[in-house]
């Protein structure tokens, strides 16, 4: 009896420390997250399944061409997945559907033209501890052209895998 005891106890103190882990992970390390719509079309597809690393902006910052997951500023209960486009400091403007950052063109090729925008915005200057984030699909993405930049804070972390669908699984 006793044996069967320190077993069931071995398995209860296992089950616990896996619960704590996953909990930390989650927590602190990675999330998992689904693509809700086309904005980020031809990058990312309605119902891709990613890997958001949330560590990696506790130890630095996003750079210009990260694929974050973020707050949406105007209802932080809901997230989306965008991409960074300008950092603080940074001046952005978009002439004719062409977005420039310190008025150098953004090499933005992976944007086929069906999905460019041909508005007209800033040019802005990006305030400390903010950025500008849109998605690439231009003419079907609510983003910083909408509703304004982006407090660091508001950043979930990093997109780092689409695991899913399985053929189009992919490190960014």
């Amino acid at each position: 009896m006793a044996m069967w005891r320190d077993e069931f106890f071995a398995w209860v103190r296992t089950l616990a420390s896996a619960a704590v882990y996953a909990t930390l992970i989650v927590t602190f390390g990675f999330q998992v997250a689904r693509v809700e719509g086309q904005s980020m079309a031809p990058t990312l597809a309605d119902q891709d399944r990613l890997i958001v690393n949330k560590l990696r902006y506790r130890l630095g910052a996003p750079q210009r061409g990260d694929i974050v997951m973020l707050y949406y500023p105007l209802n932080p209960d809901k997230s989306f997945v965008k991409r960074v486009i300008a950092e603080e400091g940074d001046t952005v403007r978009v002439v004719d559907g062409r977005v420039y950052v310190n008025d150098v063109p953004v090499r933005d090729d992976f944007v086929p033209a069906e999905y460019r925008s041909h508005d007209d915005w800033g040019p802005q200057v990006i305030p400390e501890g903010y950025y500008f984030v849109m998605g690439d699909h231009r003419n079907n993405s609510s983003d910083s052209r909408h509703w304004g930049f982006v407090p660091k804070k508001y950043i979930i972390g990093k997109v780092q895998i689409r695991w899913w669908p399985v053929p189009h699984a992919r490190v960014f």
